[in-house]
């Protein structure tokens, strides 16, 4: 035998010996198949010293010196809580450091979560406060280690020994949670002020809202779980905010007038912790003004600004006040067709555009210590990557951190000499390196191997159609690992294209992940489209689906369909689609409209009829029915069940409390009216999506269904 054969048999040998994927690899239940990073990686303090967990103590290191020196143990821990009478912890928690020497961690006891906080210089630990178990919403203020926090329906404080009872609400008020069902960037309802004197919070009253019924069948007679659910053209909910002050204890109303049904957004406290801004939106979400309330008496005090747009305003807040200035800050608009940044003086009612051009900046990073420089994410390389960028506001001088193509965080050390860079690429499973503020490469900290070297894994391309205005659209193909070019496959288009999503990224595996891998494994070509109406595009690619959600993006995903059928090895016979929430609503509108095309179709939590769907999301792209009955009529697929040809597959889950399920049970009485046979499956118990262990059951019956089918 050659050496050459021997070679050879060996490679084929290690070539069958490659992994396949399981459903329970493909429901996120495997954590190997995801890069791994360094834990508790982050800036120390106010010097420029980078700590990481490793294994049962804190290590550090500096940018001049590779070598890695031992910070702190478990061990030197459990001395400190020994000494305070606090029980040994059994693994290094996750600390939060407030400086180079102090920080905090949270465990679990007997009567909740724990505060406690530690000092290293002085070797001291003391349990701070205590959280009640069962409690939502913890929110700490680092400067008085106090937490607000919610049970049920009202606001606490953990203060020391003592519970406070901010609110005694009725049934029907809600204090301290999220409002507006989490739409405008909103994901907290507690806002503390710089000082941490006194804690905004909003109340929102629900009492006029009607109640939608959900079932629980876990009791042996299914009990009703009612929740709150308004739905577009109907009635909302209406929001106040309110300033508690800790010291006095008095509770007072920010006066933001009427009409009662607007939207109280980007919540942003002055550093003087004597005015509170909000960003008031009116229910036709076409109109924001930005107010400056007092937090002293709740008085209105003027508009800093307002933004109007014909088809919607809505507001990605806070504002970012500049450090150690009170008259300064930056917001982040759409204003001139892109997301960009802008510098606002309060006092000389001044504004001054930062950012500019045709990208999107997706994130605010933050500031310098001294306030000069801002950091920030942006699409200028491509609409595909995240690249982080530093300005100095005065002079406007931009630095282009990051390098290596991708998609980039970045995390400034407090000194601004340095910062971590976080990053994947299609090529780049996880790698974080130490760079200095030009962007200088310093060494890498950590390189994660590729977690799916042992799998079989099919070719993945990143391409362009073009739509018919011109704008440029990205798609992704993904191939069985064993693809034949003189072979000809089935097609599962995967589809979403909503507004806030974007399935195809300069990311690792291109932002596919591993069920749309595991699907191609099991014979099919898995493709997709970022239609129009997707994220991160700008205002004339994602508002052009207004008031006709699906349309657009239909015939966008159709020249993708013509995209591939010039393809060789593609089956144009055989071709099908996928997608949950609004991609659900897609997959069905495809199979409605276009049966001639789509031979399979699988939709789940889909939107059928957008008049079922909540206010705030529903009446930003539609209006209201009232107001765009032609709209809704032709976005509605539950009047076009007349039309279904072929396989379809509908899947809901019972407790869904995003997209009721009324939307698929009405779709599916249409279709018994008018004689169409459908594949009917639900989820008992799942709210939105189906997570933990039943999700390998739901990635086998969508497969198993494209197998039989399509």
């Amino acid at each position: 035998m050659t050496l050459a054969m021997l070679l050879l048999i060996t490679f084929s040998a290690a070539a069958q010996e490659k992994k396949f994927f399981t459903p329970a690899d493909a429901s996120y239940n495997n954590r190997s198949l995801y890069a791994q990073r360094p834990s508790q990686l982050k800036w120390v303090g106010e010097q420029d010293i980078l700590m990481k967990a490793d294994g049962q103590r804190i290590v550090t290191m500096t940018p001049g010196n590779k070598k890695e020196a031992t910070f702190l143990t478990l061990d030197e821990l459990n001395g400190y809580a020994n000494t305070a009478g606090i029980d040994s912890l059994r693994r290094l928690p996750q600390l939060t450091w407030l400086n180079d020497r102090e920080g905090y961690f949270y465990t679990m006891g007997k009567n909740g979560i724990a505060l406690t906080r530690f000092d290293l210089k002085k070797k001291t630990m003391k349990q701070v406060t205590t959280v009640p178990q069962g409690s939502e919403n913890q929110t700490i203020c680092e400067k008085t280690m106090r937490i607000a926090y919610t049970i049920d329906n009202n606001l606490y404080v953990a203060d020391g020994d003592q519970q406070i009872q901010i609110t005694d609400n009725p049934e029907g008020v809600v204090a301290g949670q999220s409002v507006h069902r989490n739409e405008f960037a909103i994901n907290g309802g507690i806002f503390w002020s710089p000082d941490g004197s006194q804690l905004a919070y909003y109340s929102m009253d629900e009492s006029m809202v009607t109640d939608y019924p959900l079932v629980d069948i876990t009791e042996r007679v299914a009990t009703a779980k009612p929740i709150k659910y308004p739905m577009a053209g109907m009635t909302s909910h209406q929001v106040t905010l309110h300033v508690y002050d800790m010291a006095s204890g008095k509770d007072l109303t920010i006066k933001t007038g009427e009409p009662v049904e607007q939207y109280l957004t980007a919540i942003t406290w002055n550093p003087d912790n004597k005015r509170i801004y909000i960003g008031v939106l009116n229910r036709e979400q076409n109109h924001l003004k930005f107010n400056e309330y007092s937090a002293v008496t709740g008085d209105f005090i003027q508009t800093v600004f307002e933004e109007t747009d014909e088809q919607w305003v809505e507001p990605q807040g806070p504002a970012y006040f500049v450090p150690n200035n009170t008259d300064q800050f930056i917001w982040r608009s759409l204003r001139d067709g892109y997301y960009h940044l802008y510098l606002y003086t309060i006092s000389k009612h001044q504004v001054k555009q930062l950012t500019q051009g045709d990208f999107v900046i997706t994130d605010f990073d933050g500031f310098s210590k001294d306030g000069q420089n801002i950091y920030y994410r942006s699409t200028e390389v491509s609409p595909l990557e995240r690249h982080c960028y530093m300005m100095n506001i005065k002079s406007g001088k931009v630095t282009k951190l990051t390098k290596e193509h991708g998609t980039h965080s970045v995390t400034p050390s407090k000194s601004g000499k340095y910062f971590i860079d976080v990053y994947s690429s299609t090529d780049v499973p996880l790698n974080i390196d130490l760079m200095d503020k030009n962007g200088k490469f310093v060494r890498r900290l950590h390189e994660a191997e590729n977690p799916l070297k042992d799998y079989n894994i099919g070719e993945t391309t990143i391409g362009t159609v073009e739509a018919e205005d011109g704008q440029t659209l990205y798609t992704r193909l993904i191939k069985p690992y064993n693809f034949d070019s003189s072979k000809k496959y089935p097609v599962i288009v995967y589809v979403y294209g909503g507004p806030h999503a974007q399935l195809i990224t300069d990311s690792w595996t291109a932002g596919a992940g591993i069920y749309l891998n595991y699907l191609a494994q099991e014979g099919f070509l898995v493709f997709s489209l970022d239609n129009r109406g997707s994220e991160a595009r700008g205002e004339a690619f994602e508002q052009c689906i207004h008031r006709q959600c699906g349309q657009l993006e239909m015939r966008d995903q159709l020249t993708g369909i013509e995209w591939l059928k010039t393809l060789p090895y593609v089956d144009a016979e055989r071709i099908g689609s996928d997608g949950w929430s609004y991609g659900g609503f897609m997959s069905t509108s495809l199979k409605v409209n276009h049966p001639e095309v789509f031979k399979v179709s699988v939709a789940g939590g889909p939107v059928l009829d957008w008049k079922y769907y909540e206010i705030m999301y529903g009446e930003r792209y539609m209006d209201m029915p009232q107001e765009n009955p032609e709209g809704y009529e032709l976005t509605s697929l539950e009047n076009k069940t007349d039309k279904l040809e072929g396989k379809l597959l509908m899947i809901h889950c019972t407790t869904d409390p995003v997209v009721m399920w009324q939307h698929s049970l009405v779709f599916v009485e249409n279709c018994i009216h008018n004689g169409k046979l459908l594949d009917y499956f639900v989820y008992p118990g799942h709210d939105h999506n189906v997570y933990g262990m039943d999700r390998a059951h739901l990635i086998m019956k969508i497969t198993q269904y494209f197998k039989d089918n399509l």
